[in-house]
């Protein structure tokens, strides 16, 4: 008697094909069959859309999923969802799971450990507290208001704005403008020009000035500063005294400049030979007698 007939092996792989049937549905939903895990509960009093399969996260990291929710129909507002859980992961009391609502409409789950406490546990199959926080979705509601009020502002700095596009000048302004920016980049590349050709130029004249003031600086330092003062006063003491001598009145020069006497007879005496040398040339026969006889 054959008992793996062509029907027992049909059934068995029917039966295996339904496992892993079932086994990838549950693995697409992020429910691992064969890995053990920790249920806990939580109590919300409105889900905002919070679907079975959804992930729960802590600190940004996946710990878990949504396993099942039950609403409590006796008494609305009352909503009893469980998470299954990491078996690694400890709730301290004190904890709760929030709700929070994403920009494409969807909701995250996030656990909120509590840090302070480090002794007292959630056990397996206890209630922890929810919160709903709508994040950035409460935000732009909070903003809405403002918005519409901001709205006629806007739909008059608009007319105001194609009023001010719709003038005339704009066109020339922005012509002069681009006139404007044409001069600005000549002048840059003038500008460049220079920096690149004249300033090294000025800069290796300034340099050469420097190394010359640096010369000069070092012959001035090896001069002999006391003998050259001696040698001025040495000077200005021959000069003093040449000018004392020529206040005198016991030397020439200083009877010349001193003594007025002097002076005007040396003038008359000039005087008379200016006279006496144009009476010898108008009358040079009165003073000069010449012979070719030897007669006088």
């Amino acid at each position: 008697m054959k008992y793996f007939t062509k029907e027992v092996k049909i059934g068995l792989t029917g039966i295996v094909a339904l496992c892993l049937l079932v086994y990838g549905i549950n693995w697409l939903k992020g429910i691992y069959l064969f890995k053990p895990s920790t249920y806990y509960y939580v109590h919300f009093s409105n889900v905002n859309g919070l679907t079975k399969s959804s992930p729960v996260f802590s600190d940004g990291f996946r710990i878990g999923i949504v396993r099942d929710m039950q609403y409590d129909y006796t008494r609305p507002g009352n909503i009893t969802v469980e998470i299954e859980l990491d078996t690694e992961i400890k709730i301290p009391k004190g904890s709760q799971a929030q709700l929070e609502a994403e920009i494409l409409g969807g909701v995250r789950m996030n656990l909120l450990l509590d840090r302070n406490n480090t002794y007292d546990f959630y056990q397996v199959g206890d209630t922890l507290p929810g919160t709903l926080s709508f994040g950035i979705m409460e935000t732009v509601a909070t903003l809405m208001p403002q918005l519409d009020s901001m709205l006629p502002k806007l739909d008059s700095i608009l007319g105001s704005l194609n009023t001010l596009l719709a003038d005339p000048a704009i066109p020339a302004t922005l012509r002069s403008m681009e006139t404007t920016t044409a001069n600005l980049a000549a002048t840059s590349n003038q500008l460049r020009i220079f920096m690149n050709r004249d300033i090294p130029e000025l800069t290796g004249k300034l340099n050469r000035i420097g190394d010359n003031f640096i010369a000069v600086s070092d012959q001035l330092k090896d001069l002999d500063y006391q003998s050259t003062f001696e040698q001025v006063e040495q000077t200005l003491t021959n000069v003093r005294l040449l000018t004392d001598k020529l206040n005198r009145k016991d030397n020439t020069i200083g009877l010349l400049l001193n003594d007025p006497d002097f002076y005007n007879n040396l003038n008359t005496t000039t005087a008379n030979a200016a006279s006496l040398l144009e009476d010898l040339q108008t009358n040079p026969k009165r003073y000069v007698h010449f012979s070719l006889f030897g007669r006088k």
